[in-house]
Order: structure tokens, then sequence, then C-alpha cells
């Protein structure tokens, strides 16, 4: 495994191809051959959004750049208030070699 770099950002939170609220995003990007690019990290959007979505598998983060990242919860439990979840990114990320490593 290989650290690739880090993404950092603002976005938009959609779910369902429906656009829900404004999101930000920390992911780290690692090669894990004979995979590929893995991806996970941290969004953060008001609580009650979160509420919403927690454990949807239809959910995705569209960057300011347009990228669209496809992601699912790591965790099991969101705990009660929580702004912010773990993440683990299932599509969407730049190959290997369109990383810059931090």
């Amino acid at each position: 495994m290989r650290y690739l770099g880090g993404l950092r950002g603002a976005g938009t939170l959609r779910c369902g191809g429906q656009v829900l609220a404004p999101a930000d995003y920390e992911l780290d990007g690692y090669l894990v051959p004979p995979a590929g690019v893995a991806g996970s990290g941290e969004i953060r959007t008001a609580p009650e959004v979160l509420r919403k979505v927690f454990g949807r598998r239809d959910l995705e983060l569209v960057t300011e750049n347009g990228r669209s990242l496809s992601f699912r919860f790591s965790d099991k439990k969101l705990a009660a208030g929580d702004d912010a979840a773990h993440i683990d990114v299932t599509g969407g990320l730049p190959e290997a070699k369109n990383w810059r490593a931090a």
C-alpha cells in the first residue's frame, strides 16, 4: 500500500441523485495493488442531514471541481448530534498517476 495524497475541500452531498446539502471533506488516497486506488476519510455536514442519509448506499459527494465521488459510511452507528462521519470512497477517485502526495 502506498500513500498517494489527500483531497480536501467543500462540495455537495447528493442522495439518489438529489442535492441535499453542502459538505466539507478530507480524504486520503492509497494505491492498493492489485485493486487500484482506495480512499477514505471524513465528511462534515449538518447533523440532521447525516442522520437522514446515514447507512444509505446511493450517496455521492460532488467536489468543487465537479468530481463525483460515490461513498459509503464506514461506521455502523452515528452518535446523536454528530456533524462528521467516516467514509470509504467506492468510486470516482483519480487514477494513481493523478495524485500529488502531500
